[in-house]
């Protein structure tokens, strides 16, 4: 299971090693996509977490019990047509099949469902046909 969620850090636990505690004790894998942490100041993380679906839950109960605020962030990716010139880079790096190529048209083909906004594709897109909003409400994106 891999989920993107924004943690909100009390100023009381910004010096405490909090995300390795996450790997040593819970074996979650993590990507830092985003940091404001700060001593003796509230902060904000946004954290793509990875493991077991029961491991990522004992690790949010964790977070939970430092008063650490953990909102799942459900990222929607965006695909761009007009720019995209179906060359397939973005499939070579999707870790969960999500983009693909449909043969025989050899269409880049993006599934939703399969998605989990982790951003490699958006890295990986050469005319930056590929982006990612996290809130549909606002403007916030992540654009390589």
């Amino acid at each position: 299971m891999t989920k993107i969620y924004l943690l909100r850090y009390p100023k009381e636990t910004s010096n405490q090693p909090i995300i390795y505690h996450l790997v040593q004790r819970y074996a979650v894998e993590f990507n830092i996509l985003k940091a404001d942490i700060r001593p003796q100041r509230d902060g904000i993380m946004v954290v793509e977490l990875s493991g077991p679906k029961e491991k990522v839950a004992e690790a949010l109960d964790y977070l939970r019990g430092l008063d650490v605020k953990a909102e799942r962030l459900a990222g929607k990716v965006h695909k761009d047509e007009k720019k995209c010139f179906q060359c397939g880079a973005c499939t070579g790096i999707c870790p969960v099949g999500a983009l693909y190529i449909q043969r025989p048209a050899m269409e880049v083909i993006f599934d939703p469902e399969k998605c989990t906004a982790c951003g490699l594709c958006v890295a990986g897109c050469p005319v930056r046909a590929i982006n990612i909003s996290f809130d549909p409400t606002t403007e916030t994106e992540i654009v390589a």
